[in-house]
């Protein structure tokens, strides 16, 4: 698919592209250059209070396991169970 370098340098993204990766309006792409190939690659962007605190319950989960107080499961019918009888 051929796109044309217009104003500012913008490029329109071919709309079969849009829909194959179900792209919309204000979401992140990362621009960069690999072997001489320009890749245009979807991004997920967080904000940094809701990764700080997924670094929070991650370290929570660690120093549970190491102090034997997080639960651990065989498969997952045994975590539903547990979920089940609380």
């Amino acid at each position: 698919m051929l796109a044309e370098i217009r104003d500012k340098s913008q490029v329109t993204i071919p709309k079969k592209i849009v829909n194959m990766f179900s792209l919309s309006k204000g979401d992140k792409v990362d621009i960069f250059e690999k072997d001489g190939i320009i890749c245009l690659m979807p991004v997920a962007v967080y904000p940094k209070s809701y990764v700080d605190g997924l670094k929070s319950e991650i370290q929570a989960v660690k120093e549970n396991l190491k102090a034997g107080k997080q639960p651990v499961f065989d498969n997952v019918d045994a975590l539903f169970e547990k979920l089940e009888n609380k």
